[in-house]
């Protein structure tokens, strides 16, 4: 119970010996994780280290091996219609873009969300309601002149805030970002960084999965170090953004820096 006699939330994620398999390799291997209501987390690692298949097991498109001490649960719930469990995670993934037909626009993009698919289909239904609410997701990214332009003709920053529109178009509980910088120049990374300070203030859970240390926001105050994975460390950025425990991570060599709440390494 909080302090006001109100139930606490269910957690965001609960994961308890999870071991998920892709192909005849243990992407993810007995990880225990849980992740609060509300909470701004980065799971940190190399290329390769299951950050990604954490997060394709969260949206339901990887399966973890049943067996007797394990369990997962999303906020709250073990079992969930794939379709209501997107209406309350929004997903930012470079999957996502990569799927877009070139001639689809911004407003299809995040139309599309509402459909859990890439592009607007014949068969869907674009009810007014969700226009209006396409529209209002754009504008709130500052993207609203993207509207009617095709993907092929935005830069890599103006793509990656419409994904950020589409993921916020249904109101979710909680942003999943894979890898959000990629491909981004420099200003577009320092545009995507100031857009997730904005939301991690207006009280969204945030889970960031990336491989790059600089685009941990200061809001962002717990650190998982994953590695070939596994969980390797759990806990403040402070004590887990170390030279020692980073050269641990990556396997090479790495300096660090701190500016303006951000962690950089070189």
């Amino acid at each position: 119970m909080t302090e006001h006699g109100k139930a606490e939330p269910p957690a965001l994620l609960a994961l308890r010996n999870v071991t998920v398999m892709r192909g005849e390799r243990a992407a993810l291997r007995n990880v225990t994780l849980q992740i609060e209501a509300g909470e701004h987390v980065c799971i940190l690692g190399p290329n390769g280290c299951g950050k990604s298949t954490l997060i394709k097991t969260i949206t339901r498109e990887c399966y973890p091996l049943t067996h007797e001490n394990s369990s997962m649960m999303i906020f709250g719930q073990e079992r969930w219609n794939v379709f209501e469990l997107r209406t309350r995670l929004g997903i930012v993934t470079p999957d996502l873009l990569a799927a877009c037909s070139t001639d689809v626009t911004g407003r299809d993009v995040v139309l599309s969300g509402f459909f859990s698919s890439t592009r607007i289909y014949p068969h869907h239904k674009a009810e007014t309601k969700f226009v209006k609410r396409a529209q209002a997701a754009l504008e709130r990214l500052g993207v609203a002149h993207l509207a009617e332009r095709p993907v092929a003709q935005m830069s890599s920053g103006e793509a990656k805030r419409t994904l950020i529109a589409r993921a916020l178009a249904h109101d979710p509980k909680a942003l999943l970002f894979d890898e959000p910088s990629n491909a981004l120049d420099i200003q577009a990374q320092q545009q995507l960084r100031e857009t997730l300070r904005e939301l991690a203030r207006e009280g969204l859970a945030i889970l960031l999965v990336t491989h790059h240390i600089s685009d941990i926001i200061p809001e962002i105050e717990r650190v998982v170090l994953m590695r070939e994975g596994e969980i390797l460390a759990d806990g403040p950025k402070e004590r887990l953004l170390t030279e020692k425990q980073l050269e641990r991570l990556f396997g090479v060599p790495v300096r660090i820096a701190r500016q303006d709440g951000y962690f950089h390494s070189w």
